[in-house]
């Protein structure tokens, strides 16, 4: 089979706020994308509650919204994702929303997308009540409607290059190797303006900011009853 007649592979990442899959998963994102996958990225917020309002500030809470919207749309550019869906959800609020109506528009989108791979937050892991949230509903929405493929919860940094420290074991857990698109990842940190002028580390040379970006990003396997896959690949 030649590669025009293969099955494209798509990828759906269903996240709480612009920045999420830039500064978490970034590296993952250009990786797959550069290969020809398609990916879909949902941002339930807009990020219109941040507290990082530019260095010095220049934004405010009316303009907030906008301004991450645009940014988030200039990482997409970078990262290289096709396909960006708002659910206009307000921040700091998605564990407020209809659990029923949240989950039910996941269902409808993984029917739609189809996807091979769906990433999200899990759903105690998660750090913030948005990334709870939208994890425990992306989990349920997966696991009702999702006629195949794998889910994966991203994780922070290499919290899980020893994964027994949190109960879990290697076989939990795909590393994926970045090295090879970090420049693209450092553009997504520096195209979501706002929220990395504070980092000073951000703006330093390319060299010195690519210094501090991993070399592997990490992901937790969602469904266990999926077959066993390679350690290093989410495909």
């Amino acid at each position: 089979m030649n590669q025009e007649q293969a099955p494209k592979r798509k990828l759906l990442a269903v996240f709480a706020h612009p920045d999420d899959e830039s500064f978490i998963c970034g590296g993952t994102l250009a990786k797959y994308a550069s290969e020809g996958v398609e990916i879909t990225l949902v941002s339930a917020t807009k990020g219109d509650m941040g507290r990082r309002m530019g260095n010095p500030p220049y934004l405010n809470r009316e303009t907030m919204a906008s301004a991450r919207e645009q940014e988030l749309r200039e990482a997409c550019d970078c990262l290289g994702i096709g396909r960006l869906i708002f659910f206009g959800i307000r921040d700091k609020t998605v564990e407020f929303e209809d659990e029923a109506s949240l989950i039910g528009r996941i269902e409808a989108l993984i029917q739609e997308v189809k996807p091979d791979v769906v990433l999200t937050f899990h759903e105690r892991y998660g750090g913030h009540p948005d990334h709870c949230a939208i994890g425990k509903a992306t989990t349920t929405a997966f696991r009702r409607s999702a006629e195949k493929g794998s889910l994966y919860f991203i994780t922070f940094g290499d919290a899980l290059e020893r994964p027994e420290r949190y109960g879990y074991t290697k076989k939990d857990v795909v590393r994926i190797d970045v090295h090879a698109h970090k420049a693209a990842k450092l553009a997504a940190f520096r195209a979501h303006r706002c929220q990395t002028e504070i980092d000073e580390w951000v703006w330093q040379s390319d060299n010195a900011a690519l210094s501090r970006l991993g070399k592997y990003e990490y992901f937790m396997k969602g469904n266990v009853d999926a077959p066993q896959r390679a350690s290093d690949d989410l495909f």
